[in-house]
């Protein structure tokens, strides 16, 4: 029988829900305030937990802080008056799983009991899937390669996300290594049958996005349903649309329980929640865990690491790409590089070489002219305008120059291919 701490200064508060809950299948515990309530999760370790907002001496956020710093996987659901709506939603921010609003209906609270419920045996089916305890750090250490402290203090916070499935958001410029991040939380899951739905909310077109997040009735689209019990893995999340922002905030209410939701950004999202630009409830929704991925340049210990590793995955026609190697003259070049591209950058241009090199020894002159002379070096914009074009040439290509299909595998408009 789920357990479920509910958290009043109120007696009279106390008595209703125990009549409404313990009906339908919960167990019922009790605290006065903040202090005695984590007290006895402590002792006791609920299921879930149900804070009222506004307490003394504790009040519901600062027992939201100490729960989840005590216990990451703890499910902890916010009451809240009508008027304090804006700081239920900031309780998102924390880590909770989701507020309710005073007066609420019985049908609500019983719904986000059980949703918080099973969003609990979500966290938990990897221990019961039986995942080896170093598969996690193995998959780390081959997925996010170097040395250098930034790239430690990242392995270790990737390394403590993969023990509990809330919502993480990814941030980083383009090619700093995300994607790779995100397969490693996935990969943690531990289940081969789960699946991991990527969706560029870049190159989603609206209807697109409408169909496949959000559905009918706010229960979730067909990408909704093929993430259950696997990975939601949305890209560039501030291109999604506003009022696609707003709507989504349901289905996750509604869904999230089922999946682990796993989002990316290339810029601020609180600074678009300022400017207006973006939802502020999907926000908190969304970042309870930042992770904030280094770009290449700030971290030029790791690149010849990198080398070697980007070398091992080419082939080359004359001899082992293992075997090839870098003079000490063109590693510092490529270490001198700001690298606007980051990873990917890297990657296609020692994949390139290593694979066209005719003798086993790259000198710096076998780098491409832009690393060597600073006034050749792209700017980040200029890189990725190239980056995209280059992509869009490739799907035009695949499509034989059909224009209409292309716009329909990138999901724009016609009229932005010319």
């Amino acid at each position: 029988m789920p357990s479920v701490l509910i958290v009043d200064d109120l007696l009279s508060i106390h008595e209703m829900l125990e009549a409404v809950i313990q009906p339908t299948g919960f167990s019922t515990a009790f605290a006065t305030d903040g202090e005695k309530a984590l007290v006895r999760y402590k002792e006791e370790k609920f299921d879930l937990v149900l804070a009222d907002i506004d307490m003394k001496p504790m009040d519901g956020i600062t027992l939201l802080k100490h729960l989840k710093e005590y216990d990451p996987a703890a499910v902890i659901v916010i009451m809240t008056a009508y008027a304090s709506t804006e700081s239920a939603i900031q309780a998102l921010k924390f880590g909770a799983f989701d507020y309710l609003q005073k007066p609420f209906r019985v049908n609500e609270l019983i719904a986000t009991l059980k949703r918080g419920i099973e969003f609990k045996q979500f966290q938990t089916e990897r221990a019961v899937a039986g995942l080896a305890p170093g598969a996690a750090s193995n998959d780390i250490a081959k997925r996010i390669i170097g040395r250098s402290p930034a790239v430690q203090k990242l392995i270790q916070r990737v390394q403590k996300l993969t023990e509990v499935r809330t919502p993480v958001l990814l941030q980083g410029e383009n090619g700093s290594g995300k994607t790779a991040v995100a397969e490693v939380l996935h990969a943690a899951l531990g289940t081969a049958e789960a699946q991991m739905v990527r969706i560029d909310c870049a190159l989603s077109s609206e209807p697109s996005l409408r169909d496949g997040l959000l559905g009918q009735g706010g229960a979730g689209g067909a990408w909704v349903e093929q993430a259950k019990g696997g990975t939601l893995f949305l890209q560039h999340i501030q291109c999604l649309p506003l009022p696609v922002q707003e709507e989504l905030v349901s289905v996750l209410r509604n869904t999230a329980h089922g999946f682990r939701l796993v989002c990316t950004t290339t810029e601020d999202l609180e600074a678009l929640v300022d400017e207006g630009k973006f939802n502020d409830e999907l926000f908190y929704r969304v970042a309870s865990l930042p992770v904030v991925l280094p770009p290449l340049r700030s971290r030029p210990e790791d690149i010849p690491l990198l080398v070697k590793h980007y070398a091992a995955q080419s082939t080359n026609p004359h001899f082992d790409a293992k075997l090839v190697e870098f003079t000490e003259d063109a590693m510092a070049t490529l270490q001198a590089y700001h690298w606007p591209g980051n990873l990917t950058e890297l990657f296609q241009v020692v994949t390139k070489i290593v694979s066209t090199a005719e003798a086993r020894v790259v000198t710096s002159e076998q780098l491409p002219l832009r690393l060597r002379e600073v006034k050749n070096w792209p700017s980040l914009a200029e890189y990725l305008a190239g980056q995209e074009k280059q992509y869009v040439d490739q799907v035009l290509h695949a499509c034989q120059g059909d224009k209409a299909a292309a716009a329909k595998v990138l999901g724009v408009d016609p009229a932005r291919l010319g």
